[in-house]
């Protein structure tokens, strides 16, 4: 395949799952508004600018004792993480249906006639008009069009190394935004030296875990327990373990690259950061500084997967 098409593919993976991710983040953020304690409000804006890395407009969150300013302070950062800023919902979906238009010989005809449908009616969305109604709504959709898409693509794309540069990117992107969510969760906790239930019941609830918490511990909330769920769990389809195990497994599909040093040492550190979190992970107690260490690997598999795959220098390439 192409290093063109290759890198088109994956990074078309990576917008869509992050924009999805950052969906369910979102509504869940959004549904609290109503009813929920202004520390829990602040809490959930908190984890969210600190897992993407990004500081607020305004620099820094304040927690306030009025309903009107948390409301009006919601208002603007649903604002900027929906439409205005470079990890925006909408700048995620855009990029990814960019990447797909130049794909268009890689991907199905019913893939781009799905995304373009989704892609028309973000297009004509604003927060004020979000606003009037029922945010939650709008996020709950652009997250179901998004797992539309996924769910086309499974059933139409045909299983060539494009597929597996598509499924890579996702499982790559999603292992990074769980491990960047379970590191703010525990430092804002941390900092605040003190552990709500509320704040990992809904940490669960955006990880789409409740319910399997539920089914393996019953409903006393123990963070402990939450992150072995989230990070260990076999049977939870976006659990850590799981991403890391897929991407691994996406790798070994594509096979040696051009670049064949820059190919086996990335299989390697996807098999090392899934080792990490099977064997390492139950006997440790220091579950902040591994997954510290899961995410630079993250940062490094990526760096050589694109060294691999896509910015590879002309005289490694094979002969034509």
């Amino acid at each position: 395949m192409l290093s063109r098409s290759a890198e088109g593919l994956y990074w078309m993976g990576r917008y869509f799952e992050r924009a999805e991710h950052l969906c369910r983040l979102l509504r869940w953020q959004v549904e609290i508004l109503v009813d929920r304690p202004i520390r829990e409000i602040y809490f959930g804006w908190s984890r969210i600018y600190m897992s993407l890395n990004r500081q607020p407009p305004g620099g820094r969150l304040e927690l306030l004792g009025s309903d009107d300013y948390t409301l009006a302070d919601a208002y603007t950062l649903a604002g900027d993480l929906t439409f205005e800023n470079s990890d925006s919902i909408w700048s995620c979906f855009a990029l990814g249906r960019e990447n797909a238009r130049q794909m268009r010989h890689c991907i199905s005809a019913e893939m781009w006639t799905c995304l373009n449908l989704a892609y028309l009616r973000l297009r004509k969305s604003s927060i004020p008009e979000i606003w009037k109604t029922a945010p939650e709504s709008f996020y709950a959709a652009t997250a179901s069009e998004i797992n539309t898409f996924s769910g086309v693509a499974e059933a139409t794309m045909y299983r060539d190394e494009g597929w597996h540069f598509l499924q890579l990117g996702r499982f790559i992107e999603r292992a990074q935004c769980s491990t960047a969510l379970l590191l703010s969760q525990l430092a804002i906790a941390k900092l605040r030296d003190v552990s709500f239930d509320a704040d990992w019941t809904s940490l669960l609830r955006v990880c789409q875990a409740y319910d399997a918490y539920n089914r393996n511990y019953s409903v006393d909330v123990q963070p402990r327990r939450v992150l072995d769920l989230l990070v260990t769990d076999p049977s939870l389809h976006n659990s850590l373990c799981c991403s890391l195990e897929a991407a691994a497994a996406e790798l070994d599909a594509i096979g040696p690259g051009p670049q064949e040093h820059s190919s086996a040492a990335a299989r390697r550190m996807a098999g090392r950061m899934s080792a990490l979190i099977q064997n390492d992970w139950p006997d440790r107690d220091d579950h902040e500084a591994l997954l510290e260490q899961v995410r630079q690997s993250g940062w490094e598999l990526h760096d050589l997967v694109i060294a691999a795959y896509v910015n590879y220098a002309i005289e490694d390439s094979p002969a034509r």
